[in-house]
């Protein structure tokens, strides 16, 4: 049995495949990146699912894509965590970016971006993948990501910026005492999910001319640091990974175009066309 696996830091998609690579099924743990979150948290999110216990000894490969798993302390901590439980399974850890590639573009060049709970982004030349700066996470980077909009809203609240016609939503959604705010940020674990979880308030309000400037003033950061440093050919294939992309896809296409470039595709989910590339280029 074979585990192919793309996890961010709020959710892990897990496909397994049976000896002539057809599904054997799907599920989703809470993400596990291990820049984040103990060994004893990635341990129960993994044995907590029946599913991937019920066959963790039938594994004999995992190959796991995740958010925070590009430096090697990070990687070999879950690393650690995948053989204490898949005792029989040779384990491949990868950073999410790597899966992003091999969804988006396989063995092409391209540029690959990721706009999750994070963001992130990368030029594969066909071989490798190059990053101009190493991603430091929510507090210092993250531009355009769903944790950095979820800052900015909670502020835009608290300055009184935000559309009073939106707050009343805003109030009724969210538990939004200072105190309930701090302790998330500052006390509990995985303040990044914590603060991503306000951005799905914008999805509801996407032609809205409040969010459409805050989507636009982030997409126009992350052009600015993570995608036109590169500074490539304007007919080099851009990708974007993530729910934000995909919902707010003709914001994107307009800050890339006024930048002189086009978006060449997007995809919400890249578990499926990952699957795809696995079929093609793993060898039992």
């Amino acid at each position: 049995m074979i585990l192919i696996a793309d996890g961010g830091s709020t959710k892990a998609d897990w496909i397994a495949l049976d000896s002539n690579k057809k599904e054997h099924f799907r599920v989703r743990t809470l993400g596990l990146n291990p820049a984040v979150i103990s060994s004893e948290e990635l341990t129960n999110r993994i044995i907590n699912m029946f599913q991937l216990i019920n066959i963790k000894d039938e594994v004999t490969q995992v190959y796991f894509y995740g958010a925070g798993c590009g430096t090697p302390k990070a990687n070999t901590i879950l690393k650690d965590v995948m053989t204490t439980i898949f005792k029989n399974a040779a384990i491949t850890i990868e950073e999410d970016m790597l899966a992003a590639v091999y969804a988006a573009s396989g063995k092409s060049p391209a540029v690959v971006c990721i706009l999750g709970t994070g963001s992130n982004s990368c030029y594969f030349d066909g071989e490798k993948m190059h990053m101009q700066v190493p991603s430091l996470g929510y507090v210092l980077m993250d531009e355009a990501s769903g944790n950095y909009f979820g800052k900015r809203l909670i502020r835009d609240y608290y300055y009184g910026m935000m559309p009073k016609y939106m707050v009343k939503k805003f109030e009724k959604d969210y538990v939004l005492d200072p105190d309930t705010i701090k302790s998330n940020i500052y006390r509990e674990p995985n303040p990044n999910m914590y603060l991503a979880s306000f951005a799905k308030f914008m999805f509801d309000f996407k032609d809205e001319k409040y969010v459409r400037k805050l989507m636009k003033k982030g997409f126009e950061k992350f052009f600015k640091f993570r995608i036109l440093p590169y500074q490539l050919s304007t007919e080099t294939p851009i990708y974007f990974i993530g729910s934000i992309a995909h919902y707010f896809r003709e914001i994107l296409d307009d800050v890339a175009d006024k930048n002189g470039h086009k978006i060449t595709g997007v995809i919400q989910r890249p578990i499926d066309n990952l699957l795809e590339y696995h079929k093609k280029n793993i060898n039992q």
